[in-house]
């Protein structure tokens, strides 16, 4: 048998209790994802209702698509400048 607890068994802390405890270490870094989301969807949504009025729904998608790369490239060059100072 492995050393970890069954799934069955409940753990000493309760789920909200854990919940709390890794909102509370991750804090920053969960809204900035927040941030970074909200800006995104809705610097590509008024893209597209204005913009792109008269593209196709699959720009849409792929307007959405490309904040995968893009958070990560911001916050990867975020990180770069960072370290330059």
């Amino acid at each position: 048998m492995t050393e970890t607890d069954p799934i069955g068994d409940p753990d000493e802390e309760g789920l909200v209790d854990r919940l709390r405890s890794h909102v509370s270490e991750n804090r920053g870094g969960m809204f900035q994802d927040l941030v970074f989301a909200i800006a995104w969807v809705t610097l590509v949504s008024l893209l597209y209702d204005f913009a792109f009025a008269s593209a196709p729904q699959w720009v849409l998608y792929m307007f959405m698509l490309a904040g995968i790369p893009a958070y990560f490239g911001f916050f990867i060059s975020l990180e770069l400048a960072k370290q330059r100072r």
